[in-house]
């Protein structure tokens, strides 16, 4: 039997309560950068001060300034004993 993915974002919403969704959000800043066999993404929205993070296979174009639908949740790790908060992105599209 073959596993139905979802990713109409109402849907992921209803199966899982706690992941949060906007639409046409702006990118103020985008990085990339190698983590092992992954391409870390990491945005930042504009008048959000907790980075957006994702990963990817391959390199992507720059979002910076481009519009944005997120699905994300909060989450937290450390670095260097200092604990962060970022929002991890289970789904992005440019809208």
């Amino acid at each position: 039997m073959k596993k139905k993915i979802v990713s109409h974002p109402d849907q992921l919403l209803k199966k899982h309560p706690k992941l949060i969704h906007t639409d046409h959000a702006r990118v103020s800043s985008h990085v990339q950068r190698e983590d092992g066999e992954w391409i870390l993404n990491t945005i930042m929205i504009e008048g959000v001060d907790v980075p957006f993070r994702y990963k990817r296979k391959t390199r992507y174009k720059t979002l910076t300034g481009a519009r944005v639908n997120l699905t994300y949740y909060p989450d937290c790790f450390t670095v260097a004993g200092i604990e962060m908060e970022v929002m991890k992105v289970v789904r992005i599209k440019l809208g």
